[in-house]
């Protein structure tokens, strides 16, 4: 596993990248960047506070946002690119908090599937009028959707608002955007 710090990006919007060095380009669908925007309402696991970060897995690759002290609104704004080799390994998102002398605490989790994400990838959107909505994703047990999420076409690519609510944790929500990132010479989503 390979995970490189982007280059050339503003400074609040720092990029990790994780490539599976098993994978080869042969089998590599594409990138997802995935940008980690903010927390909402997260639990308190300090004294009256936390200090989260966030760790992204999606089968054995594994990146993380940096920690933001003492905060339970924070807002990362960080994107976290992986490859995609196999759609139908779930992401997953666990959320933490930072702690010095201790393990640190988990404040919850969320998880959600790809492959509506990708189907809208996969269709031709050429002349598509900038913010059409290509589909709506309900709230659903299968899903941590805490709103309906849309997909949509701008500025010539297909972007996905979600807002995740966290389980296995008293409180808390995750805002993240979904993008897709196809690589020339790999296989089509």
């Amino acid at each position: 596993m390979v995970s490189v710090m982007g280059g050339g990006e503003a400074a609040d919007s720092p990029q990790k990248t994780s490539i599976s060095t098993s994978s080869s380009i042969d089998t590599l669908l594409g990138l997802l960047r995935i940008r980690v925007k903010r927390g909402i309402n997260l639990a308190v696991r300090d004294v009256r506070s936390s200090d989260p970060y966030v760790v992204v897995r999606m089968g054995k690759q594994k990146l993380k946002t940096r920690v933001i002290n003492k905060d339970i609104n924070p807002e990362w704004n960080e994107d976290l690119t992986l490859s995609v080799s196999d759609p139908n390994h779930p992401v997953s998102l666990t959320v933490f908090d930072h702690d010095t002398f201790s393990p640190d605490d988990p404040m919850g989790d969320a998880e959600f599937r790809i492959t509506q994400f990708l189907e809208a990838v996969s269709m031709q959107l050429d002349g598509v009028p900038d913010g059409t909505i290509i589909t709506k994703v309900q709230p659903c047990r299968a899903n941590c959707l805490a709103e309906e999420s849309c997909i949509v076409w701008t500025d010539g690519q297909v972007l996905q608002d979600m807002c995740l609510r966290l389980k296995n944790v008293e409180c808390g929500e995750l805002e993240i955007q979904l993008q897709w990132i196809q690589l020339p010479g790999s296989k089509s989503a």
